[in-house]
């Protein structure tokens, strides 16, 4: 596998820091632009998942807005809406969960981990909807 060069690796480095640091429009332009939506770090970590791990619900709905897979998991099984449970990123989960996000994908699955946690407010937004 060829290695990115140094420009290719600095852009990717920049739009994982805007994801983990919530910068939402500017993210949103360079997917616009042609910046994969399900980019992936060296660790699997999708755009999405640094936007939910970090708590950041508006770029998480960008991204959802441009394709990205709510459901992917990282190298470690783990999957975006998880990672919101185990920050406590509430607003992150009810965005996922909006988008469809499976409550049972990954591992531990976002239910464990609420389960884990005592988060009986966050089983109920993670339940099945009628």
């Amino acid at each position: 596998m060829t290695e990115p060069s140094a420009d290719v690796a600095g852009l990717a480095a920049r739009v994982f820091d805007m994801a983990r640091g919530g910068d939402a429009d500017t993210l949103a332009a360079y997917v616009d632009a042609g910046v994969p939506v399900n980019l992936t770090n060296d660790s699997g970590d999708t755009l999405l998942m640094l936007a939910a791990y970090h708590g950041h619900p508006g770029t998480v709905r960008a991204l959802v807005a441009r394709g990205a897979d709510v459901d992917r998991v990282n190298d470690r099984g783990q999957a975006p809406l998880a990672g919101a449970v185990f920050k406590g990123e509430d607003d992150v989960v009810r965005a996922l969960v909006d988008a469809g996000a499976d409550p049972l994908g990954g591992h531990p699955t976002a239910v464990d981990t609420a389960r884990m946690f005592g988060r009986d407010d966050l089983l109920a937004v993670l339940a099945p909807r009628p």
